[in-house]
């Protein structure tokens, strides 16, 4: 046998798409490292194109997801999201999709991990990566499968959807224990020997938020065109290590400049502008939205979009009096407790209430927004068995265990 067939579905979540399969379809895997490996054969990483696999080519369509039944009680499904690094040999765990998140209540209930109630089926997927719930609300037809067509529209999505409603509420302090992970909603860093404002939030994933114009933008510049700049590229990541090292995620700047961590994101935040949508060149308006924002990644990566962990993020951010987000927001967004975030492929609204805001540590008590999703293919992807040098020796034969 020169290539093993394992069984998975293709999904579009929300602005992303991911591999998913069920955690009893594995191959077999002795450790993280036996995991990585095939998850990148599968992939086709390293390479640029991702030629030799399935993979998009881009951070948003080079996702993997683990699926099965819950581990814990308070759960209904096991989620364990991977992103995989298209052109490196790089699989990391240690942050959540919100966007593949919308992809695992329908999997579930369509793979009968699930037991789905008309006309919808609450799912409370436990994500794994760390450790916490995710509600999600899914709309069922009458043979009980996941229903695919809606009139829901999301940008950054051709069409429209049956909609699936996500809560993060409780995904707080996942990288730091703490929703503000230095106890407090403003800070100080000193970059280049400029003082630049930021707030630090951990809700979904950790973000550190700067003002746009902190860093000599507009906040309204296309993510290529940012990706292009390296000069600004170099800012950005010299910005998120030293946001590593105040969140406590890094322990000085020399070990976080060697091997950088995956969080914070880098959120670069504006008041409402005018915009060119990345995906459609079409123009939107100022009046469309209550805050720009453009998010930067580990690696110079500019998100085409905007993540649904990063937009949870930002909508708690902009209710907390006092951050960087909240002073660029206005009055009726949050008297109505919904944030319009204007992102390079157009608009997300999350809906945000936080309690005890004149405490140390506030409480989150929606988190919620809306995203679509649909399997797109199912069947067996192919890995060779080059690529899996653990594997005992009977399966690299043609002959029974």
């Amino acid at each position: 046998m020169e290539q093993l067939a394992t069984a998975y579905a293709y999904y579009r979540g929300g602005t992303s798409k991911a591999v998913l399969v069920k955690r009893s379809d594995l191959p077999p895997i002795r450790s993280d490292s036996d995991l990585n490996a095939w998850v990148l054969a599968v992939m086709g990483s390293p390479d640029r194109r991702q030629i030799d696999g399935v993979g998009g080519a881009d951070p948003l369509t080079s996702k993997f997801a683990i699926v099965g039944p819950p581990t814990r009680p308070d759960a209904d499904v096991d989620y364990t999201f991977l992103q995989v690094v298209p052109d490196r040999a790089t699989v990391t765990q240690d942050i959540n999709c919100g966007n593949i998140a919308a992809a695992i209540g329908p999997f579930a209930i369509d793979e009968g991990i699930v037991a789905p109630r008309a006309p919808i089926t609450s799912v409370r997927i436990h994500a794994t990566n760390m450790g916490q719930i995710i509600h999600a609300d899914v709309e069922v037809d009458e043979t009980g499968k996941a229903r695919v067509l809606g009139s829901q529209r999301i940008d950054g999505v051709p069409g429209t959807g049956a909609p699936v409603r996500l809560d993060f509420r409780e995904l707080v302090g996942g990288a730091t224990g703490r929703l503000l992970p230095t106890g407090r909603i403003r800070d100080r860093l000193v970059v280049d020997g400029k003082e630049i404002q930021v707030s630090i939030v951990d809700l979904a994933n950790l973000v550190c938020y700067v003002r746009a114009e902190a860093l000599g933008m507009a906040g309204t510049e296309d993510p290529l065109a940012m990706q292009a700049n390296r000069e600004l590229m170099q800012l950005c990541e010299r910005v998120r290590l030293e946001a590593a090292l105040l969140a406590g995620v890094a322990k000085n700047i020399e070990s976080a400049t060697r091997q950088p961590p995956s969080a914070p994101w880098l959120a670069l935040v504006s008041a409402p502008l005018p915009w060119r949508d990345h995906a459609t060149r079409e123009q939107h308006e100022a009046h469309e939205c209550d805050i720009g924002a453009r998010l930067y990644a580990r690696g110079g990566n500019v998100h085409k979009a905007y993540p649904g962990t990063g937009s949870a993020c930002l909508g708690v951010a902009a209710m907390l009096e006092g951050s960087v987000a909240h002073e660029l927001v206005s009055a009726d967004a949050h008297a109505s407790g919904t944030v319009r975030i204007g992102h390079p492929c157009g608009v997300i609204d999350i809906a945000a209430m936080i309690e005890n805001q004149d405490g140390a540590d506030p409480l989150v008590r929606r988190a919620a927004f809306i995203r679509t999703a649909r399997r797109i293919a199912d069947g067996q992807v192919y890995t060779a068995m080059d690529r899996l040098p653990w594997l005992p020796e009977p399966m690299l034969r043609d002959e029974p265990a």
